[in-house]
């Protein structure tokens, strides 16, 4: 049970931070094989992990599916064209990674993208109303708050949801980090959630994840 809410929880999280600026403007589609290539070999790897681990997982296809629209946070989208995307995912009992990467037009698109999405001051609000309208049954938010971490690429910001997830057992607490970053024409994210008694070790390895995928990003 645990394992399920936590999933839900990362997704939704991650999902929602990500597609937020779908509200009524959607960005263009213009898929191509160059970019969706690029976007594929950017993503977290099974190797990237280490070995001994029982890892399981790998390619999914990402949720582009538009949010409901937040008051005072409705950022343009509509003059942005999407032209590659790929995600992947791993778990390991309820700690969870999850990669996407998104290709742009252009690196214009991904400057204004990030001003008008990850700056724009309701984006916090939104995040908390939105996810907590949405989590599974059994589970609260506790908070949810911009965190501080290392300038992985010219664009870098990192948010963390604490919640509850309340059962007959007890009450276990975790917690999700979303890490966005970009460069050139490259928008990616890394979602990582783990329970919160593990946040030490989970932010190291996140890091060392976060610095690995910066560096693979070549458009």
């Amino acid at each position: 049970m645990r394992l399920t809410v936590v999933m839900a929880i990362a997704c939704l999280f991650a999902t929602t931070a990500v597609a937020l600026a779908d509200n009524g403007n959607r960005q263009k589609i213009r898929f191509n094989a160059a970019d969706q290539a690029a976007a594929r070999a950017a993503v977290l790897r099974r190797s990237d992990l280490g070995s001994g681990a029982d890892w399981k997982g790998g390619a999914k296809k990402p949720d582009l599916t538009k949010t409901d629209p937040c008051p005072n946070y409705n950022p343009k989208q509509s003059d942005l064209v999407l032209t590659g995307i790929a995600e992947t995912q791993f778990t390991q009992g309820i700690l969870a990674f999850d990669s996407e990467v998104q290709v742009l037009e252009t690196p214009r698109m991904v400057q204004l993208d990030w001003r008008r999405s990850v700056l724009a001051p309701g984006v916090l609000p939104c995040l908390r109303s939105t996810t907590t309208k949405a989590l599974p049954a059994g589970a609260t938010v506790v908070s949810v708050k911009r965190l501080p971490f290392p300038h992985v690429a010219p664009y870098t910001a990192a948010f963390r949801l604490i919640t509850d997830v309340h059962a007959p057992s007890g009450t276990v607490r975790l917690f999700v980090d979303l890490v966005l970053f970009g460069r050139g024409r490259t928008e990616s994210s890394l979602t990582t959630s783990a329970p919160y008694s593990a946040r030490v070790p989970v932010k190291a390895a996140e890091i060392r994840l976060a610095k690995i995928l910066a560096a693979r990003v070549r458009v």
